[in-house]
């Protein structure tokens, strides 16, 4: 089967998000590639471009792994507040679930506290401080498989 992973575009900040997020998540990166590593004759990278991130990678869980890169400035910005798309996260278990709303959460903006939703599940949803939307939710049903 095949598997989805999250890829976040970044406007220069991607390393410092992803270490935030690697001490939400813990483990370590799987990858860390910068512009740098990849500049030669046909692909020239501007100085203040080459220690930004091409690639990283944050294996998340059993199966998941959480990627991202640093837009090149000559590309124009990213919307950092762009709202068609969130990240969720199926915790297993209550305390898993707080610690992760609350380590993700902070410096961030709550838009839904975390607590027994309507539908049966322990839910609550926020915007990073990196202007990331997370949603995270536990379903005792489901410990996680969803």
């Amino acid at each position: 089967m095949a598997s989805i992973n999250p890829h976040i575009n970044f406007n220069g900040n991607a390393e410092e998000a992803f270490t935030f997020y690697k001490s939400v998540f813990g483990g370590s990166f799987a990858k860390i590639i910068r512009f740098k590593d990849l500049s030669g004759p046909e692909f020239p990278v501007a100085e203040n471009e080459a220690n930004k991130i091409m690639h990283i990678a944050l294996p998340i869980g059993k199966n998941s792994v959480l990627m991202a890169n640093d837009v090149p400035e000559s590309m124009g910005r990213t919307n950092e507040n762009e709202n068609r798309s969130k990240i969720v996260i199926s915790a297993e278990s209550k305390a898993e679930a707080d610690q992760l709303f609350n380590g993700l959460s902070a410096g961030g903006q709550i838009e839904g506290q975390i607590g027994d939703s309507p539908w049966g599940s322990y839910f609550g949803c926020f915007r990073d401080k990196y202007g990331i939307e997370w949603m995270v939710d536990y379903d005792p049903k489901y410990k996680g498989q969803i």
